[in-house]
């Protein structure tokens, strides 16, 4: 499977009952942009609100997983999403008629193949995967929940089900990649024990509920009459129970479809990290609560692991490629105005160097004494210093030139530079030197947090004499 994005060709429809209210809906799969991932759309609310599939907006999880966004909801939103990520779609908008998703055949089947009817489409964009680089644990204890990930360089899961049912017993299923997901999960349908069955309807639930559309186990002797109640309630005059304790003799998909299930609500109930995933997931009797607080775990990862991305690291005990004298050779500035200690990077592109901000420094006696804090204009000329360094490294005399300002643009400061702090400034070229002029882009760190940014353009000037010219740097 390629790694760019992928939505649908065309917009496609599917019409159904909603599994509790029993009102007929319709959904319709639209097109989306690049990085747009799953959003819902309500389109029988005034103003069509647009709620996200995030796990932060799951408001309920005792029939399905529900998504609610400023008083609107989405319920049983899992085997739709569970089919966008079997077929790879990575954006979709998602358009219903109601409150609840049409729940067809309890499975995602149907929804696959509307969605292929569709026709899947590449974007440009590249797929940003969350990647598991260590182990992660969720346990419920009053549940008896456990669910592992590990480190894996595709979506895998692999599940066990067992909830002291001599009907159901204990059963295992894997998916060990999406593409298995059409054939070997899609077609799995929701399960039910006959006692839950009951207590839904005795609370005027499951309106839409049908028995084409579960799977009902009986793990206990059904008296006569309740059996003709189901016959009434369902208008299925033929309900009985035959084989292994399963309610109208439903024909099983596979002799572990119930785990198999709870494979695909597992991928429907991740689709709302917000990504796509690279992870093994073993999931020991995983309900749509455990998921969604096993999705939350892996998006507060997520969201580290971007975080740790945009932090600058470098090894400050590896020697320096210029020292201090050397950096004397280069730049004419002195104490206290020389505000580079080391170089540790320099190619013809970036520069990397470092300020070990000390409170011996000159400017702390009058800027803020008694709270010490490195003025910014400082951190600006910090920076630029290190710039110099990396342009008049591309002139064979450097010591004959110097730098000027001419525009510093998109200045920010993000955390105030205190004595004791080591700044390393990571610039890089934004344009080739042209005619003497360097257009820079520069970001601080201290302890690998960004403290201060800029863009700088600046000229390059030869010196000889009483002579000031532009200069034609040399790239070597």
């Amino acid at each position: 499977m390629s790694d760019k994005q992928r939505t649908i060709q065309k917009a496609v429809s599917i019409t159904g009952k909603g599994l509790h209210t029993g009102a007929p809906v319709t959904l319709t799969f639209n097109p989306a942009p690049e990085n747009h991932w799953y959003k819902f759309q309500r389109t029988d609310v005034e103003g069509q609100p647009i709620i996200e599939a995030d796990c932060d907006l799951v408001v309920d999880t005792s029939r399905g997983t529900t998504l609610e966004k400023n008083g609107v909801r989405v319920h049983t939103t899992e085997h739709v999403l569970a089919s966008l990520v079997g077929l790879g779609i990575d954006n979709c908008l998602i358009q219903v008629s109601g409150p609840e998703m049409p729940i067809m055949d309890g499975s995602s089947l149907n929804f696959i193949e509307i969605l292929e009817t569709a026709g899947i489409v590449e974007q440009n964009a590249e797929r940003d995967y969350f990647v598991l680089t260590e182990n992660l644990t969720y346990e419920d204890t009053v549940k008896k929940v456990e669910m592992l990930a590990v480190p894996q360089d595709e979506f895998r899961v692999t599940v066990m089900v067992d909830y002291g049912s001599e009907v159901l017993g204990t059963q295992h299923a894997s998916m060990y990649h999406l593409g298995e997901f059409k054939d070997e999960i899609a077609p799995c349908r929701t399960f039910v024990f006959l006692r839950e069955l009951e207590a839904l309807l005795a609370h005027n639930l499951i309106k839409g509920g049908d028995l084409d559309n579960a799977i009902v186990l009986v793990d206990s002797e059904v008296p006569e009459d309740k059996l003709n109640h189901l016959r009434k309630v369902f208008n299925k005059p033929d309900v009985e129970v035959k084989g292994r304790g399963v309610l109208n003799n439903t024909k099983l998909r596979f002799f572990n479809e119930p785990a198999r299930h709870k494979l695909l609500d597992i991928v429907g109930d991740l689709a709302l990290v917000g990504k796509p995933l690279k992870i093994h997931v073993l999931a020991a009797r995983p309900g749509h609560a455990g998921n969604v607080d096993f999705a939350k775990k892996i998006k507060a990862l997520a969201k580290k692991q971007k975080t740790e991305k945009d932090f600058f690291k470098i090894d400050l005990n590896q020697p320096p490629l210029l020292t201090i004298t050397d950096i004397m050779k280069i730049l004419p500035h002195r104490q206290p105005m020389l505000l580079v200690d080391k170089i540790m990077e320099l190619s013809e592109q970036h520069v990397v160097g470092v300020k070990n901000v000390t409170l011996n420094e000159e400017f702390f006696k009058g800027h803020f004494p008694e709270s010490p804090v490195m003025p910014g204009v400082l951190l600006i000329e910090a920076m630029a210093q290190c710039g110099g360094i990396l342009v008049l490294k591309t002139v064979p005399d450097p010591e004959n030139y110097l730098t000027y300002f001419i525009k510093i643009d998109g200045v920010k400061f993000r955390q105030q530079v205190i004595p004791g702090d080591t700044v390393v400034f990571n610039l890089s070229l934004l344009t080739p030197i042209r005619r003497g002029i360097c257009h820079m882009k520069g970001v601080a760190y201290v302890n690998n947090k960004p403290v201060m940014e800029a863009e700088m353009m600046a000229q390059i000037v030869k010196v000889k004499g009483n002579e000031v010219k532009v200069a034609e740097p040399q790239l070597s």
